[in-house]
């Protein structure tokens, strides 16, 4: 990719761990100048991507907040604001599906909170950063949904699945509002991938079944979405607009 990252600056939310650590860092080594990574309460995850970035040669800039609760993307949007929303590349990584729960075992607070994480924090962080990238007619902007949103989610996952389906009609509406502006928007949707995420929500034997079922015989890793956002961040995808690219191994395929 040269040098195309040179003297930009990323922001990347959920980077303490996962596809959004690799995406970080990957950005880092590809000369991005600075990165702002955002985190919940991973500390130590943060710092030790920090860590990475830095030995990349890019600055780094820790933003912490729990984007599950409102108020929280209201001081984040804030402290984005007050730092200067200088971003041309945003990847909107943070999310989560909480808790699986069954449809009588949903509360109004975690579907709040499901939809908070995944839905509106990308929103509205998308709105604070837009305009200085509208301002340059320049800029890319990349979501990340799920495989879920395709297939409804696995037992407990509903509400998950529904808000990453709403990513995935949001870049779309993104894309075609930003790209006469000389902005990009696009999503990545990740099939299985093996990290913390399925640590939480699945069990060995689920992701063992998983393997079994994908063409590519294997879980996907943090690594393998990463090179796919940093790729729609590129002038690679400069005519990629409004896109979902499937990064699943083939499940989807047949």
């Amino acid at each position: 990719m040269g040098n195309e990252f040179e003297g930009k600056t990323a922001l990347v939310t959920g980077a303490s761990r996962g596809i959004g650590a690799a995406t970080a860092i990957v950005l880092a080594r590809q000369g991005t100048r600075r990165v702002l990574v955002h985190y919940n309460s991973h500390r130590q995850g943060a710092e030790e991507t920090a860590a990475a970035i830095e030995r990349a040669g890019a600055e780094c800039t820790l933003m912490q907040a729990d984007l599950g609760r409102l108020e929280e993307i209201h001081s984040f949007v804030a402290q984005l604001r007050r730092t200067g929303p200088e971003v041309d590349i945003l990847v909107n990584n943070a999310g989560s599906l909480v808790r699986r729960a069954q449809l009588t075992e949903v509360t109004e607070e975690l579907y709040d909170e499901v939809m908070n994480l995944n839905v509106k924090s990308a929103y509205f962080i998308t709105q604070a950063v837009a305009p200085y990238m509208i301002g340059r007619s320049s800029g890319a902007i990349v979501h990340v949904s799920s495989i879920a949103a395709r297939n409804g989610g696995g037992p407990g996952a509903t509400v998950y699945a529904a808000a990453k389906g709403a990513i995935l009609t949001m870049t779309k509406g993104m894309a075609r509002e930003l790209a006469p502006k000389g902005v990009r928007v696009n999503a990545v949707s990740p099939g299985t991938v093996d990290n913390h995420f399925h640590e939480q929500f699945s069990t060995r034997e689920i992701l063992e079944s998983v393997v079994r079922m994908t063409p590519a015989g294997r879980l996907g890793t943090n690594e393998d979405l990463a090179d796919v956002i940093v790729f729609l961040c590129s002038d690679a995808a400069r005519y990629v607009h409004g896109q979902t690219i499937e990064v699943n191994g083939g499940m989807l395929a047949p």
